[in-house]
């Protein structure tokens, strides 16, 4: 088995908010830190409104599903793997009662012919004013 690791950090993917790498290869898996909506080079979330103390005024969690999606395929194509080839999913979304059903709805389109493992929790915030994290491990 091979046990050789490495860290890896995107050109691509939204930069860090903490002292974490964006993946770390070991063996033949990737593990990703978890991702979420933000846009490389930017501060601004897609699809959030925020007030002049920076909380959240409104939010759609739709344009976040697509955007975290968007930056997982990224991560995960720039380091030898690909869509097809994530094993273990989790989703952490602030609000399940409200959000659960766009983001599932959502989750079956963009997971149709994959379906790795998967596990969402409700938490009561994430480190920046998002609704949704994912956490993943795929296979390169």
């Amino acid at each position: 088995m091979n046990h050789d690791t490495s860290i890896i950090h995107s050109s691509k993917a939204p930069e860090p908010v903490g002292a974490y790498p964006h993946a770390r290869k070991v063996g033949d898996l990737l593990f990703l830190s978890g991702v979420g909506p933000r846009e490389r080079g930017t501060k601004k979330i897609p699809g959030v409104e925020l007030d002049e103390k920076g909380n959240i005024v409104s939010y759609d969690i739709e344009q976040q599903c697509h955007s975290v999606f968007r930056n997982i395929r990224t991560i995960l194509e720039e380091n030898g793997s690909a869509w097809e080839k994530m094993v273990d999913v989790t989703v952490f979304l602030t609000n399940m009662k409200d959000d659960f059903p766009i983001y599932n709805r959502i989750y079956a389109e963009y997971f149709r012919e994959n379906q790795p493992c998967r596990t969402t929790v409700e938490i009561n915030c994430l480190p920046t004013p998002i609704a949704i994290e994912l956490k993943v491990i795929a296979t390169v």
